[in-house]
């Protein structure tokens, strides 16, 4: 079972947070079986922002934190085909435009669940849940991959 990762966890994990949420997404990830994890490219983009403007990192340590992410895990490409459908659930659904290509470059590669604070938790889309993986109780799709580990 495939998870892909939204920015938010990413930041979080980065240290771009609260503690509590930064330390709880750094435990997560730890969690979570590698072969496991897709990040959208678009989530990469959206770190380097986030590290560069909210974090005031240096434009070279936020390229290394982003080289990092993406050796350590498997990076999805947005194709036009995602673009079209993440045009469609921004209208049909009244999501941002970007949290929507997220999503569905997330269908496109298969995984079950995207991993988000930021979007509307238990929506499902093409067979995609988005969770919220610091709401309690856990919900059982990610407590099901985090035990399968």
């Amino acid at each position: 079972m495939k998870a892909a990762l939204d920015t938010n966890i990413l930041a979080y994990a980065e240290g771009v947070g609260d503690k509590a949420r930064c330390k709880m997404a750094r435990v997560l990830i730890e969690q979570l079986p590698l072969e496991s994890v897709l990040l959208p490219a678009q989530t990469l983009g959206e770190l380097y922002r986030v590290l560069t403007g909210k974090a005031k990192r240096k434009a070279a340590p936020a390229r290394n934190a982003i080289l990092g992410w993406a050796d350590s895990f498997e990076v999805a490409d947005s194709t036009w085909t995602a673009f079209q459908s993440a045009l469609d659930l921004a209208v049909d659904h009244d999501l941002q435009m970007w949290d929507a290509l997220i999503l569905s470059v997330a269908a496109e590669n298969h995984c079950r669940m995207l991993l988000s604070e930021d979007m509307h938790n238990g929506f499902t889309w093409r067979g995609v849940t988005v969770l919220n993986p610091f709401a309690t109780p856990q919900n059982p799709l990610l407590a099901s991959i985090m035990k399968a580990r």
